[in-house]
């Protein structure tokens, strides 16, 4: 076996190794030391301190809303169809135009209809001619039979005639009401009223009952109502609301909430929890006159259902979330942080109601807290040395709320 030859090639190769370890324990050290120098980022209270933004705790009243992702639905939306066979002689709607309930929508050619009314009025006038008649004949006999002059079977036998025409004269005026009825069933009415939409047949063509699409759709829209589900845990705060009287007053506003559409109040709520959602549907009404809701678009539903007063409270971004609940940072007389849990309660945006955790007056670090951890020393605003910090002191404020692991 050939031994082995530390040829130039070899040495080449050997000399970029080293190379490259030294080239990787210089960065390596230039890192450690850059992260140990003054300006390197610290943590955990070591380092120099970081200047925050703070807030004190205060009491405020807060109002208690319920809010959720609604659907707008239309008191009643009802297909247009015709009640008898025809050929569509006429329509008397623009697609998309307010129509009032009782109004004419379309006509259909009425001329059948009127000849069968006139028959049947027709069939009225001889059954009632006959029946005269068999009266007149019916009183004839009966002097007869006083007189011992004709059979008692002939009599009994007019008579029956007589109850027959009776029978045949009261299905003449069915006849009449149905063919007026038909007639009448010609001109075809807006059933309720709404915005009618695009027609669905042109005039000419033959309608009959059986068409499932019909004339044309009316929806209702003033007033509309909209659906919504609510998580089941708030059932009781609601029904509490509800019994306490009076009406609750719900908003409805834009996708963006930026824009409020209509003002309503809450109706009421379905009569079980879906089990698969935990929710439960509720429906709140809403006049609509100015046709800001439209039916099946998705609105934002907000109803207030009590108010907090004078609770504790603190802006919404001066809390975080860790695996142990939401938290603050307090700070401490000797000007470091502490890591405080607490318990919240409604939020209207800008600030948030602590249940528990913090008392009256506390400081708490609203801008800032991203490096922070428990015990790390801060600077505040307008302080020596803070620079130009983020930030400010004052009371609950506004600003967004972040996210942050606790113990980082």
């Amino acid at each position: 076996m050939t031994g082995f030859k530390l040829t130039p090639l070899r040495w080449r190769a050997i000399g970029i190794v080293l190379v490259l370890l030294l080239v990787i324990f210089a960065a390596w050290r230039w890192n450690a030391s850059r992260e140990g120098a003054p300006g390197g980022r610290h943590r955990g209270g070591a380092g120099q301190p970081i200047t925050v933004g703070v807030a004190h705790v205060g009491r405020i009243d807060m109002p208690i809303r319920l809010a959720a992702i609604g659907t707008v639905q239309p008191l009643t939306t009802a297909t247009v169809r015709t009640q008898i066979a025809g050929t569509l002689f006429s329509l008397h709607f623009t697609e998309g135009q307010m129509v009032a309930k009782g109004q004419l929508i379309a006509q259909i050619d009425p001329r059948p209809y009127k000849l069968a009314l006139a028959q049947a009025r027709a069939n009225l006038a001889r059954d009632l001619a006959q029946r005269d008649m068999a009266a007149t004949d019916l009183k004839r006999y009966q002097g007869l039979l006083a007189q011992d002059s004709i059979a008692r079977q002939q009599v009994e036998t007019q008579a029956a005639t007589l109850k027959q025409l009776d029978g045949t004269i009261g299905a003449d005026r069915a006849a009449i009401g149905t063919a007026a009825l038909n007639l009448a069933y010609t001109s075809i009415r807006a059933p309720v009223s709404g915005r009618i939409g695009l027609r669905q047949v042109d005039i000419g063509n033959y309608v009959t009952p059986s068409d499932t699409t019909g004339l044309a759709v009316i929806t209702q829209i003033d007033p509309i109502d909209v659906t919504f589900s609510l998580p089941q845990n708030q059932i009781a705060t609601l029904q509490a609301r509800l019994a306490s009287g009076g009406d609750m007053p719900v908003n409805a506003t834009d996708s963006t909430g930026a824009s409020t559409l209509a003002q309503g109040r809450f109706l009421t709520l379905d009569n079980q929890i879906d089990p698969t959602s935990g929710t439960v549907k509720a429906k709140a009404r809403f006049g609509n006159g100015g046709g800001a809701l439209f039916p099946s678009q998705f609105v934002n539903v907000s109803a207030e259902i009590g108010t907090v007063h004078q609770g504790l409270a603190v802006p919404v971004n001066s809390v975080r979330h860790g695996a142990n609940g939401d938290f603050v940072f307090v700070i401490q007389p000797d000007r470091t942080v502490k890591l405080t849990l607490v318990k919240l309660g409604p939020s209207d945006g800008t600030n948030i109601i602590v249940a528990s955790g913090l008392p009256q007056g506390a400081m708490v670090v609203t801008d800032g807290a991203d490096t922070l951890d428990d015990g790390a020393s801060v600077t505040l605003p307008g302080k020596q040395g803070t620079g130009g910090g983020r930030g400010g002191t004052g009371q609950p404020g506004g600003g967004h709320r972040h996210r942050h692991g606790a113990g980082q």
